[in-house]
């Protein structure tokens, strides 16, 4: 090959190697939005055993609790219901029909009088006759540890915790899951509504070399290889909301706060009740321990109290109620 043929291939090949070098920096930059902003660290401390009680309570006392077991959900509602009243919450159950059978999300407000809200959510259902410990009474307990600590200390913003029904199959996907019913119910007031955070699975964690996995290999490169961290997940449009989390909760402990944005047709990021509220544009994410890309137990009989790890499950509701405040500043 001639001289000058060969610096030709190769000042191409440098070029395409920087082009696709940027893209990929960019592609990354845009899928993770990393961010030097963070929140003060908070003083507040979740109770551990309050979160085991309650996992324990929705996973063991009141198992199985799918939907073809309405009368596990209708004491789990009652539960939710009497520790919201208890943290001074203004409870209210929102019942709708399916099958000839009654389900019921459980709301619980704090500064109802307040001009703009924010939306905490998480589903108490399971899929089959599984625990669900992790999915998903770790957001439900997490939803009713918040409740304790909103209580004592409340935001400059209304809040409203929300306990939904009918999140699991075969019901996902579709107008009967518990968050569809809310969302369609807040809709008209969603400019009142500065965004919604959901509880998916945050119990947990693993400090194992290669115990995260991700739904494409090239994001190994730029996430953690272990399971030790929280994530805000939501789509491509949700941008702006999945970074004013994020930066609400990083900093608030010292539990890493990581983000992900990508197509909803990307497999898990709407996996949750916060897809429910995207059509009526309200900002919405997800705050996750990346379920099954982590969690090997999920959706089997394996998904146990035991299995969690209540510090960092702490860490993660006080990450929330920091980005609750930080948000309603």
């Amino acid at each position: 090959m001639p001289p000058k043929m060969s610096r030709q291939l190769l000042v191409l090949f440098a070029r395409v190697v920087l082009v696709l070098t940027i893209l990929l920096v960019g592609g990354c930059y845009l899928v993770a939005q990393p961010s030097t902003r963070k929140n003060e660290p908070s003083d507040k401390r979740a109770d551990q055993e309050r979160l085991r009680k309650h996992i324990v309570a929705l996973s063991e006392t009141y198992h199985p609790r799918s939907w073809t077991h309405p009368e596990n959900l209708n004491r789990c509602a009652d539960y939710i219901a009497t520790e919201m009243k208890g943290a001074g919450a203004t409870v209210e159950m929102q019942d709708y029909t399916v099958g000839g059978e009654t389900f019921r999300n459980v709301i619980g407000r704090f500064g109802a009088e307040k001009d703009k809200t924010i939306i905490i959510g998480a589903h108490y259902d399971s899929c089959g006759d599984t625990p669900g410990a992790d999915d998903n009474a770790s957001g439900v307990a997490g939803l009713l540890e918040l409740a304790r600590l909103i209580g004592k200390d409340k935001p400059d913003c209304g809040v409203e915790l929300v306990a939904y029904t009918l999140e699991e199959p075969p019901f996902f996907g579709g107008q009967q899951m518990g968050s569809a019913i809310h969302a369609a119910g807040v809709a008209s007031r969603k400019d009142r509504i500065i965004g919604v955070i959901i509880l998916e699975m945050i119990g947990y964690f693993s400090d194992e070399p290669g115990s995260q996995a991700y739904p494409l290999p090239i994001l190994k490169a730029h996430y953690p290889d272990k399971g030790d961290f929280i994530t805000v997940v939501s789509k491509w449009n949700q941008g702006a909301w999945i970074s004013e989390v994020k930066a609400g909760m990083k900093g608030a402990t010292d539990l890493p706060v990581y983000s992900f944005r990508g197509p909803a047709s990307l497999q898990g990021v709407d996996f949750s009740d916060h897809r429910n509220y995207w059509p009526h544009g309200i900002p919405a994410a997800m705050v996750t321990n990346t379920a099954f890309y982590r969690n090997r137990h999920y959706h089997t009989p394996d998904d146990t109290a035991d299995r969690l790890d209540y510090d960092r499950m702490g860490k993660t509701v006080v990450g929330v109620y920091e980005a609750v405040r930080f948000l309603s500043r």
